[in-house]
């Protein structure tokens, strides 16, 4: 079934916390799409300050603005999005991203040559260096490190990665999923709040069955790291505390054993010692809670 003349709904799910100004721009950026036939659902998760009226005067095409009391994290946030979607494909995007003109047709595009294609990823750059590439899809996870990278990163786009194809893992950025997915395999799991999340749920979209496809056609632009921070307390504690969550729901007992051994022997004790050599304490306290959360929470199923 070809892609031509068929335009299904596209829902497009962004999530806002205390950066209305910069989802403004993503939104106005979606002002420039060519295809029509989209909604958007902003998840406010519970900012400070109000943001329906700057969202409003924006005059936006078709945006609903959800606002949730408290912070969901990105797991909550995009679930609540989903659950208010009415698309036959929804588009998770992060607020920090400026899309191109031909974003949507390009995402749409696979799914209609493949059915067995669960999710569909555009190339990413980095909006302040626009021709370096974040993300061109992801290499395997390695299950003794419990740590992946993506394709292409940092790398000036010489066009070395214009090959689609399918790829291990989505990027949470922008990933564009058919509701038949998440309909079978669930959503995001909550308990992940932010980091990892998109991981684990590419593992559990690929155990259904389904391919996670790279369309080096499509582009978007990513502000990287606005709403975190690259070297956050915050970031230290999730990363830790869902690399170790991941590892224990995505592996076997035998690969669980042994990255829980290089993790305890040379993880643990290197990131200690960099901690405290540069003096970051609280980067320090939150990667020894995050491993200790997982300590604490052992005994009950991580599934």
């Amino acid at each position: 079934m070809s892609f031509k003349n068929q335009t299904p709904l596209v829902s497009i799910i962004a999530l806002n916390y205390n950066q209305t100004t910069v989802t403004c721009e993503f939104l106005e950026s979606t002002k420039k799409l060519t295809y029509s036939n989209f909604e958007t659902i902003v998840v406010d998760n519970g900012s400070k300050a109000d943001p329906t009226q700057q969202i409003e005067a924006g005059n936006y095409p078709n945006v609903r603005l959800i606002l949730s009391p408290v912070n969901l994290g990105f797991t909550g946030g995009n679930n609540l999005g989903i659950e208010q979607a009415k698309g036959d494909y929804i588009f998770i995007v992060n607020n920090d991203t400026e899309v191109t003109p031909d974003l949507i047709e390009h995402l749409l595009s696979p799914f209609f040559e493949d059915a067995t294609i669960g999710v569909v990823c555009p190339k990413i750059r980095f909006y302040s260096h626009p021709n370096v590439i974040q993300y061109a899809g992801f290499h395997k996870m390695n299950l003794l490190t419990g740590r992946t990278w993506a394709v292409g990163s940092k790398e000036e786009d010489k066009g070395q990665h214009n090959v689609s194809g399918t790829t291990w893992c989505a990027h949470g950025a922008a990933m564009m999923v058919k509701r038949e997915v998440i309909e079978k395999v669930g959503r995001f799991a909550d308990k992940f709040f932010i980091y990892y999340e998109e991981s684990d749920w590419s593992a559990r979209i690929l155990r259904a069955g389904y391919k996670i496809y790279y369309n080096a056609d499509g582009l978007i632009f990513h502000k990287e790291s606005i709403t975190m921070g690259k070297e956050s307390p915050v970031k230290a504690y999730y990363h830790t505390r869902n690399r170790i969550l991941y590892m224990r729901r995505n592996t076997n007992k035998l690969q669980l054993t042994a990255f829980l051994f290089f993790f305890g022997f040379l993880t643990f004790p290197k990131a200690v010692l960099t901690y405290a050599m540069k003096g970051q304490f609280e980067h320090l306290k939150s990667f020894i809670k995050g491993t200790s959360w997982n300590l604490i929470n052992s005994s009950y199923s991580p599934v």
